[in-house]
């Protein structure tokens, strides 16, 4: 896995793990000759291990590549709503969309913010609708009964994708116009 990280660049990880953590927390991609500013942010209210501030590491990735990318694109991993609607509100109008992952249940709050970054709390889950959060409900019952060690397996019957699709101007500045939920 860290080899991948490291020699993949489609891969990232949280942007504010020290420098020595292998990989990178963000990479510039193109899409149909767009350039596309991809990064991953790890909150830290309710978080372990305590990391550096992800506004500041958001900051410096900007400030960095400032004119590498016509699009930026955030996942915000972290437990706390109000942690995650500071970060919009303090990136609002300098991404083109920041959005929620961690508690795999998708939240009512897909809206264009003010200065036109495209958000959501939480995108919700991709996999298995019948278990606990993917997982067979009874190996999850288990360990929550007993605190003994439990082998997770993934839960049986139908699957599906939640996510928002976000609209984008395909010009400067690349403001979001539109965010709606989907569920497949």
């Amino acid at each position: 896995l860290f080899a991948s990280l490291e020699s993949d660049a489609r891969l990232v990880r949280p942007a504010n793990y020290p420098d020595t953590a292998p990989g990178q927390g963000y990479t510039i991609l193109d899409a149909k000759g767009y350039r596309l500013l991809v990064g991953n942010l790890l909150g830290r209210v309710h978080m372990e291990p305590p990391l550096d501030s992800p506004f500041t590491a958001a900051d410096r990735i900007l400030a960095r590549e400032e004119g590498k990318y016509d699009f930026a694109f955030f996942d915000f991993h972290a437990e706390a709503t109000g942690e995650k609607t500071a970060l919009a509100a303090y990136l609002d109008g300098r991404v083109s969309a920041l959005y929620g992952t961690h508690t795999h249940v998708p939240t009512a709050d897909t809206r264009v913010l003010p200065k036109g970054t495209g958000y959501v709390t939480d995108l919700g889950m991709t996999g298995p609708v019948n278990g606990i959060l993917g997982t067979d409900a009874e190996a999850v019952l288990t360990k929550m009964r007993t605190h003994m060690p439990v082998r997770f397996t993934v839960a049986d019957g139908p699957i599906e994708a939640q996510g928002v699709l976000f609209t984008l101007e395909d010009r400067e500045p690349y403001r979001c116009l539109k965010a709606e939920r989907v569920t497949f």
